[in-house]
């Protein structure tokens, strides 16, 4: 299956009841035993990392607000998959909303450099050089709902939770 990043977006008094209460992170992000997700969620599959290097050019850490939108945030609470979650504030949240919103799909594909992301292990490193335009379409194909997702989440003045799974 591989590792796949999940966003679920939350209003600020559901953030300030997990950050005084981690220890019910698992169960907020897996309600009833993991048959179900927590409201206003989507998955990127395994496109995160690639998504990261596309925004930042960097497989960790980058420039503010764009490296918030995939691996940003501060962690909270204990390993729900691969590590803790993350979240970021509902100011964080809009920053991400306005970045994401003002770099096109044209941009993102002039950034694609198969190569330095084989290089620096962008996750899943063996697809880059390999697949070339097949990778970066995949990628693509992600970044349209991680905008809305943004978008909407800054809209209603929300926080957003990050994880791998």
């Amino acid at each position: 299956m591989g590792m796949v990043a999940c966003f679920a977006a939350v209003s600020p008094d559901t953030l300030e009841q997990l950050r005084s209460n981690p220890e019910d992170m698992d169960e907020y992000l897996h309600p009833n035993d993991g048959d179900d997700e927590p409201p206003n969620s989507i998955e990127i599959d395994k496109a995160w990392h690639g998504i990261h290097y596309l925004l930042t050019g960097q497989e960790d850490g980058g420039a503010e607000p764009w490296a918030w939108a995939v691996l940003g945030g501060e962690e909270l609470g204990p390993e729900v998959g691969y590590g803790p979650a993350r979240f970021l504030t509902p100011a964080q949240v809009s920053a991400v909303a306005e970045g994401l919103a003002g770099l096109s799909i044209d941009t993102l594909r002039q950034r694609f450099m198969p190569q330095d992301m084989e290089a620096k292990g962008i996750y899943p490193e063996v697809i880059w050089v390999r697949d070339g335009g097949d990778a970066l379409d995949y990628l693509l194909s992600f970044y349209p709902d991680l905008v809305a997702f943004y978008r909407d989440a800054a809209a209603r003045g929300d926080g957003v939770l990050q994880w791998l799974s």
